[in-house]
């Protein structure tokens, strides 16, 4: 059976930490910023680990990318 591709639009939305678990960007911060605080966007730049129901879905789609 040939190797499964990598899912090239996943590969540059997330990426495996060292321990396997899926690391995301949070949405919302590309515009309307004036009535976001500046907390809330503040947090919004910071990584988020993906949600185990949803990594394993994300994991299939990277399985080679490290």
């Amino acid at each position: 059976m040939p190797k499964m591709k990598t899912h090239r639009g996943a590969a540059k939305r997330f990426k495996k930490t060292g321990t396997g678990k899926i690391v995301r960007h949070h949405a919302y911060k590309s515009h309307i910023l004036e009535k976001k605080t500046a907390k809330r966007k503040r947090n919004l730049r910071k990584s988020a680990i993906m949600h185990k129901t949803d990594a394993k879905r994300i994991a299939r789609l990277i399985a080679y990318v490290k």
